[in-house]
């Protein structure tokens, strides 16, 4: 007798094809048969020790998130329902070019003090691994969902370069390019990079598309966070699209946006540039959030050359008055790199997240009220901010366009990410809510996808992409990493107000044929793994 029965579901099996009913039967982690229309056949029912009835509910494959910056919150949050809930059964993180691995001692230390807005700092954590293979293995001593990692081309430019905005030597390129073969050898399934932040942001193209052919050699793909999403944004998702076709490497875009005021209504551009680029051979895949504001580090605004040394030297130059002048004009009139060319606007930079609690009255605040409030000029507020937070604070940007986001998730080779920054009083609801905001609000109430065709999205398409032979449909001898929902009434808790309430509507989700939520509460189950790169 196998060991579990799903009765009665309406598989939405991730092909995008239409659902249909059956008795899908799991055992030893595996789909081990699927009996369609059992009942109304007539036929000998399959038996198993437990049996669950789903009459009412949806059973698709587990979600893949295709972008998220869980690397610490897996290790420091057992239970992980900001994922698990959701039906996230697969996260790839290492995103933005900064995580990590590999690192060697000065490196790591470095890195937490860039990235402490994303994943905190991590002094709760032994952090007891220094290279890719390192990090995987301790993920695989069990987490709540499973996780592929990315390799960080930021943290492997500091490992061997360091944070100087220069170009790498032959000899530096060789060691980074080694460094990269690496951490794909060890399981990495591509590379990902920030090139609007330091200092992955100081390789120039041409060092980007010789890593790239690395990793194209090992069957990864490139997953760009690239140099603008405001001003010059065409131009910088052509240069990504141009590098790639270059280097013979799959090209996949993080968080695929049009933002700012330069691109309300633009996205139909991106996607027939995209279009133009997949009717020529080009392999591009690509994710989104279904939301209108961003989220980031108020430090990852600042202009690049302000950034070049690591965090201590930015500290310095915010303390220095000629420095810090020259910074707050580039940021409030040229337009910093590192706000994407745009001017900005501080009644758009909400704080969501600071690291200490003694400035915890500004969360929930845009930067402009803050600077009311205190009776003195936004950049005067932000800069003290980032001089008292050490560069922790993290921001909402509210800078989107529903339009854009609608048109962009409809293409045809879009998949899901929630790019969910977990840290902060009140991080982006996005975090929580983004797999069932899109079946909810984007399939239910709006009808911008159908359920099946959403399903596609978030289990299948990723899948493809990642390369993974045993997930993302529901099929027999398949992987048992599957959802359970309810069309009728999935829906993101998640609000800007409340950012971390759970979805409802998403009573069961499997990770290896266990259930790490049931009847709609998260279990103890750690069967969550590394998900290593399938060998080209």
């Amino acid at each position: 007798m196998e060991g579990l029965v799903i009765r009665d579901a309406d598989v939405a099996d991730g092909s995008g094809e239409p659902s249909y009913r059956a008795d899908v039967v799991i055992d030893g982690g595996r789909i081990v048969s699927i009996v369609k229309e059992a009942a109304a056949a007539g036929c000998q029912r399959p038996r198993a020790v437990r049996e669950l009835d789903a009459e009412g509910l949806v059973l698709s494959p587990g979600f893949i998130d295709m972008h998220a910056h869980s690397d610490l919150a897996l290790l420091r949050d057992p239970d992980h329902s900001a994922k698990a809930a959701q039906g996230v059964t697969l996260e790839v993180i290492g995103q933005d070019g900064l995580s990590y691995a590999p690192v060697d001692d000065r490196t790591l230390e470095e890195v937490r003090r860039a990235i402490t807005g994303w994943n905190g700092y991590g002094d709760d954590l032994d952090l007891d691994w220094r290279s890719v293979g390192e990090y995987l293995d301790r993920l695989d001593r069990g987490i709540a969902v499973n996780a592929a990692y990315l390799v960080p081309q930021g943290t492997v430019r500091a490992l061997v370069v360091g944070w100087e905005d220069r170009a790498a030597t032959p000899e530096e390129l060789a060691r980074m390019r080694r460094s990269v073969a690496e951490g794909l050898e060890q399981g990495a399934v591509g590379m990902s990079s920030g090139l609007t932040y330091t200092p992955g942001m100081y390789a120039p193209d041409a060092e980007l598309t010789e890593l790239c052919r690395v990793v194209a050699s090992y069957g990864g793909y490139y997953c760009p966070h690239h140099r603008s999403y405001g001003a010059g944004a065409l131009e910088a998702y052509a240069a990504m699209v141009a590098l790639t076709r270059e280097a013979g490497c799959p090209l996949h875009l993080a968080h695929a946006t049009m933002n700012f005021g330069v691109n309300e209504g633009r996205a139909p551009e991106l996607l027939a540039l995209l279009d133009d680029a997949l009717d020529a051979g080009a392999d591009i895949t690509l994710d989104s959030y279904p939301y209108t504001p961003g989220c980031t580090t108020l430090a990852a605004l600042l202009p690049s050359w302000a950034s070049e040394g690591g965090p201590e030297a930015v500290l310095a130059r915010l303390t220095d008055p000629a420095a810090a002048e020259r910074i707050r004009h580039d940021l409030e009139v040229t337009g910093s790199d590192g706000c994407h060319g745009v001017p900005v606007d501080w009644g758009t930079i909400e704080v969501s997240g600071v690291t200490d609690p003694a400035l915890g009255d500004l969360v929930g605040r845009t930067v402009r009220q803050a600077a009311g409030a205190r009776g003195e000029a936004p950049w005067d507020t932000a800069r003290r901010l980032l001089v008292e937070d050490r560069l922790g604070t993290t921001v909402l940007q509210h800078v989107g366009h529903e339009d854009n986001v609608r048109a962009i998730m409809r293409h045809r080779t879009h998949t899901g990410g929630s790019d969910g920054i977990l840290r902060g009083d009140k991080p982006h609801p996005r975090a929580y809510g983004t797999f069932p905001r899109y079946l909810g609000h984007y399939v239910r109430e709006s009808g911008i996808l159908s359920l099946e065709e959403c399903v596609a999205h978030l289990t299948s398409r990723p899948a493809a992409r990642l390369r993974l032979p045993d997930r993302g449909l529901v099929r027999e001898g398949y992987r048992a990493d599957l959802v359970l929902f309810d069309p009728r009434s999935v829906a993101s808790g998640a609000t800007f107000a409340e950012p971390r309430t759970l979805p409802t509507g998403i009573p069961y989700v499997l990770v290896d044929g266990r259930f790490v939520i049931e009847d709609g509460k998260r279990t103890d189950v750690l069967a969550g793994r590394s998900v290593r790169r399938t060998p080209a």
